[in-house]
């Protein structure tokens, strides 16, 4: 594989995460501002992203187990550490979104 394409995967890979993390922290503020549907709507957009993320890492995966190494460098370790932030704020959007909920319920 060449250099510039995994650069180029990578950079995808970073740039979809960090989408779906913007969209899982905007959630909790509409969520705040009792703004459910909307914020249920901002997780939605933000899975579209995290999975597009997602499946581009799957695929380096794939051609490193087939024979093809992938240098590990600190743009990999970032990207990586950029995915796992993105599923942890979906996880703590989402509790987020259901205190709100019931917050505004009670009012």
């Amino acid at each position: 594989m060449a250099e510039e394409d995994l650069e180029e995967q990578i950079f995808e890979i970073i740039s979809n995460v960090g989408t779906a993390k913007s969209c899982f922290i905007e959630a909790i503020q509409e969520a705040k501002k009792g703004n459910i549907e909307k914020a249920r709507n901002l997780i939605e957009e933000g899975n579209r992203s995290f999975i597009s993320g997602h499946k581009v890492h799957h695929q380096l995966l794939e051609k490193e187990m087939g024979g093809s190494p992938i240098t590990i460098s600190l743009i990999v370790l970032h990207a990586e550490d950029q995915i796992m932030a993105a599923d942890s704020f979906k996880t703590i959007a989402l509790s987020f979104i259901d205190l709100y909920e019931q917050l505004h319920q009670k009012k």
